[in-house]
């Protein structure tokens, strides 16, 4: 993208990057010059090789890292200077699958999954039904009461899958969210993403799978050699 301030007017993206670089420490830029816009209801892959920087450009998304320049809006808000407080009610707005899953050890998968409804305070008589039913969906009812340390590889993705999608969130970040799985259950898993975004929700997945992203037509923000282009 060229010309002019992608934050010029009414800006109603979801995210939003005007010239982002980003470097770690005094060493060369990892991500140069990004420009891209993620629209409300959206679906889109993000892809490039190993290094790329895809994992650097969520977490620049999720604001857990501060871009060395350029501008980052997200819901319309520009973030640079904003408050903790703020922060964290962006951040209540995404739903994220990390690629170290993050469970917490001392709660059941169940507990895990209904974690981000029991912060916004809901009564767990309100969201039982729904925990349950999902963690039905991804092959996981008959380990909701099961510790995350005894739970496979591919049992703790789907659990993280499942955490991620259970709020409904404005917009869904996931970091190579089939890549323990087998492609069977990576398809129905994309299936999921799709209704959730046919639901709403605006959905980024960074992955390696071509054969996945085949599967839908989607625009690809495509990473190499620091820079990004956006294909379809």
């Amino acid at each position: 993208m060229s010309g002019g301030s992608l934050l010029s007017g009414a800006d109603e993206s979801v995210v939003r990057f005007e010239n982002v670089g980003m470097r770690y420490g005094v060493g060369p830029e990892v991500l140069s010059d990004v420009s891209f816009a993620i629209a409300p209801h959206s679906f889109q892959f993000l892809t490039g090789p190993s290094g790329a920087g895809k994992t650097t450009l969520l977490r620049l998304i999720l604001l857990s890292a501060r871009p060395s320049r350029g501008l980052v809006s997200l819901f319309g808000e520009e973030v640079s200077g904003i408050s903790s407080q703020r922060l964290t009610g962006l951040r209540r707005r995404m739903g994220v699958v990390f690629q170290d899953f993050r469970l917490l050890d001392h709660l059941t998968t169940y507990e895990n999954v209904a974690l981000p409804l029991r912060v916004q305070g809901r009564a767990e008589t309100s969201y039982r039904a729904e925990v349950v039913e999902l963690l039905r969906w991804v092959g996981l009812g008959e380990r909701m009461h099961v510790l995350p340390p005894l739970l496979s590889g591919g049992e703790k993705q789907r659990a993280a899958i499942a955490r991620a999608l259970i709020a409904r969130p404005e917009l869904l970040l996931a970091d190579e969210p089939t890549g323990n799985v087998d492609p069977q259950l990576g398809r129905r898993l994309l299936r999921l993403f799709i209704e959730l975004n046919r639901l709403g929700t605006s959905v980024l997945i960074a992955t390696h799978d071509h054969a996945l992203m085949d599967l839908v037509d989607a625009r690809r923000f495509v990473l190499g050699n620091n820079h990004l282009r956006i294909e379809g």
